[in-house]
């Protein structure tokens, strides 16, 4: 499938601005447990969008957009935080990064995709390139946190694959409505069985929700479900490794944080395995 440089830039736009996440959480949303962040972060945003398109799914719809929003967003982002909080940043980062090498195998499984050898070769010289990037001498493994953070690279890497062999017959906006809303409803017992209060929100903090409600997750996610649609697989996810870059170059930017020459090579590497990921389907 040659790639459209149109559909790969535009579907590029959600991985940067998932990179800002972290900053956003940790300096406009301190106090805020994780789980009620990501709820907060899909619900809300999937029902404003269920209020635009007014169109709720039909017949075996039903089924699979909870499906599709169990695996791309519930347990997506619940092993996330999971694996954030047993392992150190880079660790996890390195170990979500994954997630392309698993997509091949996945598609060629479930869509008969062609396995590369250039596309295994892309992805693991971007897990190369995330090490690189976010790994520190000091980081630690914990078991339950590397489990947590496959299971969670295989998650998302599962429902994008799904949501390319079901082919949803609605719009991308829609789509993505259907499955925030119900990754975020799946999400709401979990944020309320936590226990954890949520703080009265100051005007930095609405600003954090609203950018990762809306633009983190009602304009990116779809983006991202559009590009599933028109791109292959391994070149979808071969842009998730555009999110650590974003949050390290934001770092950088805005928080004062220094780039080290073996980070500058794991951007170089990134860089080189997005090519090699879009030149093996090209």
């Amino acid at each position: 499938m040659k790639t459209n440089v149109t559909d790969f830039a535009m579907t590029a736009i959600a991985p940067v601005i998932w990179g800002s996440t972290y900053m956003v959480t940790t300096e406009f949303l301190p106090g805020f447990s994780p789980i009620t962040v990501a709820m907060l972060r899909a619900l809300p945003a999937g029902l404003l969008l269920m209020m635009i398109v007014r169109e709720l799914p039909i017949g075996i719809w039903w089924l699979r957009a909870f499906v599709l929003g169990a695996l791309n967003i519930s347990i997506f982002l619940s092993m996330l935080f999971v694996a954030a909080y047993r392992l150190p940043g880079g660790v996890a980062g390195t170990v979500l990064s994954a997630q392309p090498l698993i997509v091949v195998f996945l598609a060629s499984f479930l869509l008969s995709s062609p396995v590369r050898p250039s596309a295994i070769i892309g992805a693991l010289v971007g897990m190369g390139g995330v090490a690189l990037l976010v790994l520190t001498p000091s980081a630690a493994l914990d078991a339950i946190g590397v489990a947590a953070g496959l299971a969670g690279a295989t998650s998302m890497a599962l429902g994008s694959i799904l949501a390319r062999r079901w082919r949803p017959p609605v719009s991308p906006l829609t789509f993505t409505a259907w499955q925030l809303t119900a990754g975020g409803l799946l999400l709401l017992p979990v944020a309320l069985l936590a226990g954890r209060s949520i703080p009265v929100p100051t005007l930095s903090n609405l600003l954090g929700l609203v950018w990762l409600g809306l633009i983190g997750a009602a304009f990116t996610y779809a983006l991202w479900f559009r590009g599933i649609g028109r791109l292959s697989p391994s070149v979808v996810s071969s842009l998730l490794f555009l999110s650590p870059l974003t949050a390290v170059l934001l770092g950088w930017s805005f928080l004062e944080q220094t780039l080290t020459p073996l980070q500058i090579a794991g951007i170089a590497l990134i860089i080189g395995s997005i090519w090699l990921s879009q030149r093996a389907n090209s």
